[in-house]
């Protein structure tokens, strides 16, 4: 792995995003030039989208206007991303390789016409993305400009054809050992699915009715796999050439089906494309979710903000268009939790092409528009916090994330689809967010010694080692919230028996649910304490746990909706239904007021969001955001390195990055 760090060779913080000269002439490419000055424009990500430029026909390169744009680049003082451009294979591949254009579950073949028109199992792409990315490494390696290599573009394409299905069966004798070992762990006994050889196993297909679960998991662990050995066979090809850094850019929340916990060990530094899916104070929250995951994917590791963009709010069927000072704003929320820089896609508005109205540093209005000011702005503040580069962040509370909880709660024949594990994670996070608690994400099997709050609020999945883990947590002083339907099942998607969740888990809850019971969708549970609760309650006894909030209704009247247990030098929370948002939020903030967790800056209004981040040298920068209406007095004059002076109040929708003292 690389010991490059990227901020050393740009001098600190990287902005820009992605460039596409290709889609421009002369005369834009010179204003481009002027325009990345004005704006401080120190990385751009080159050829991400370029397969058929730069390889017209297969086996035949063209890189003599790569060769010319990277010269201009660098000439302009502006490193680059070199990407391999394996997202979009040309039309001459596919012409070429129909066989490895992806097919669905229905069993439909796709055309070319769009990005992402490949099967990662096909070894006619395979070998053509390793023949280009050795290619360009071998052509750029020592080229001045390249800073970094990227390789691919969020990887995310499922395929269920037969390359994949031979694929599959390969890895399913690797993972299981034996035809036997693999109908034990599916319970083929079930609906007379036993396989009797190899060849009768297929990739999930389009059925009569419900799929197997735990061929639906296995299915989404290969394809992560898969898409993990792709990665592997490019950036070694790179590798082969350079040392520089070689990343693949993730795409957040759930575009991407991939373990980011084994992607993140495999990539000198986490590149991440974030979008948020609502406007106003609800896009900082989501800014916030995503910068913590790709933080804790990185595991204390750079990480840098790929892509977001400059007008661009994702809100169900529509795209909203950001308010002003939301550049800057969720720059600065990355950059707080971490982020080496702030990129964006892409440099220049597209006039043709599917994406031509998705947003960029330069509008279509040109230069002389709010948010090309607002970007050139933001440019020159992130080129203000060099200082930055290097140091970390460190968070005391946790949400747990395991992709195989997530993929299994994804399986059909499930009791109810309200409890979905990313709006499960989403809601814990939005809640100590609330509670200006900076948070992790960490994984069930990992060490946890070093939070003292930690939530479970989507673990239908548990593995056994991940209760064990739990248990151990919780008996050495840690604090744990396990919410609904939570250790349900083994890592083989198969039902925990003599009561839920995992025996180890149950331990240090001092619970025993027994039976589930979805509530239907107009319903609502009032709860002893005066919590609401709807969409779920559950069956549960009390084996040393004490109750603190009883339903109320039904036959579950009387029985424990929230409990509490001491155990070991901790306490294991367990709660059995969905509260609604304003009782959830109540109950997070006092397990965080309990266990000592807080703003970063104490002192502030709830309106200011505030980050710290630490250097080895013992210096630390308090980031602070104010989402509110008012102006906020700051607790003491501080130097603010965006103004480079001292700063005594925070405007309303203003930024600050302060030195602490």
């Amino acid at each position: 792995m690389t010991t490059h760090r990227l901020t050393d060779r740009l001098g600190g913080l990287a902005f820009g995003g992605d460039y596409n000269p290709e889609q421009w002439d002369a005369a834009t490419w010179k204003e481009d030039d002027e325009l990345m000055r004005r704006a401080g424009v120190n990385l751009a990500t080159v050829g991400v989208f370029s397969w058929a430029l730069l390889e017209p026909e297969e086996g035949r390169y063209a890189f003599d206007w790569l060769d010319a744009h990277l010269d201009r680049l660098h000439a302009a003082g502006v490193a680059v991303d070199l990407a391999t451009p394996t997202a979009s294979p040309p039309p001459w591949f596919t012409l070429t390789h129909p066989d490895a254009l992806p097919v669905t579950p229905e069993g439909v073949r796709l055309t070319h016409g769009s990005r992402d028109t490949y099967c990662l199992a096909a070894p006619a792409y395979r070998e053509a993305a390793r023949r280009i990315a050795a290619a360009l490494a071998e052509r750029y390696a020592d080229h001045p400009a390249v800073a970094m290599w990227h390789v691919h573009n969020e990887y995310a394409t499922p395929c269920h054809c037969e390359h994949t299905a031979a694929a599959f069966r390969s890895w399913l004798l690797e993972r299981h050992g034996s035809l036997d070992a693999l109908n034990e762990a599916w319970g083929t006994a079930f609906w007379s699915q036993r396989y009797g050889s190899w060849e009768q196993v297929q990739p999930p297909r389009a059925t009569q009715w419900h799929g197997n679960p735990g061929r639906s998991v296995d299915f989404s662990r290969f394809c992560s796999d898969l898409a993990l050995a792709a990665y592997r066979e490019q950036r070694d090809a790179i590798r082969a050439h350079s040392d520089l850094p070689v990343t693949t850019n993730f795409m957040l929340p759930a575009y991407q089906s991939l373990d980011l916990w084994a992607f993140g060990r495999e990539v000198d530094l986490v590149a991440v494309d974030h979008y948020p899916c609502a406007p106003g104070v609800d896009a900082a929250a989501d800014t916030a979710f995503g910068a913590d995951r790709a933080r804790s994917f990185a595991g204390g590791r750079p990480w840098l903000l790929m892509e977001q963009g400059t007008n661009t709010v994702y809100a169900g069927d529509r795209t909203l268009a950001k308010e002003p000072g939301d550049i800057l704003r969720h720059s600065l929320g990355h950059i707080a939790r971490g982020s080496e820089g702030a990129l964006f896609f892409q440099w220049r508005q597209s006039r043709a092409g599917a994406e031509f109205f998705h947003s960029a540093l330069v509008p279509h209005a040109g230069a002389d528009s709010r948010v090309f000011r607002e970007a050139a702005a933001t440019g020159t503040a992130v080129g203000r916090l060099a200082e930055l580069a290097g140091s970390t962040v460190r968070a005391r509370a946790a949400v747990l994330h395991d992709s195989d909880a997530w993929w299994a709660m994804d399986v059909d024949g499930l009791p109810s689809r309200e409890l979905d594990y990313h709006g499960s994670l989403r809601r814990a996070h939005r809640a100590l967010w609330d509670a200006r608690v900076t948070t992790d994400f960490a994984h069930p099997e990992q060490d946890l010694s070093r939070y003292r709050l930690v939530l479970a609020p989507a673990l239908f999945l548990l593995s056994d080692a991940g209760a064990a883990n739990l248990r151990a947590y919780v008996e050495g002083g840690g604090t744990l919230l396990v919410q609904p339907f939570s250790g349900a099942v083994d890592e083989r998607v198969q039902a925990r028996l003599g009561g839920y969740p995992a025996a180890p888990l149950r331990e240090a809850l001092g619970i025993r649910v027994e039976e589930y019971r979805p509530l239907p969708a107009d319903a609502e549970l009032a709860l002893s304490d005066g919590s609401r609760a709807r969409s779920w309650s559950e069956s549960l006894r009390a084996e040393g746990a004490e109750t603190v909030a009883a339903y109320t209704d039904g036959m579950l009247a009387g029985l424990p909706a929230l409990t509490r247990h001491a155990f070991g030098a901790g306490h294991g929370w367990y709660l059995s239904t969905r509260l609604d948002d304003a009782s959830y939020a109540a109950l997070v903030a006092a397990l965080a007021a309990a266990t000592g967790l807080g703003p970063d800056v104490p002192g502030l209004p709830a309106a200011v969001e505030s980050v710290t981040r630490r250097a080895e040298d013992g210096r630390r920068w308090h980031v602070l955001i104010n989402h509110g209406s008012d102006p906020v007095a700051l607790p003491g004059p501080a130097h603010d390195l965006l103004t480079d002076g001292p700063l005594a109040e925070l405007p309303p929708g203003g930024c600050a990055v302060l030195r602490a003292r």
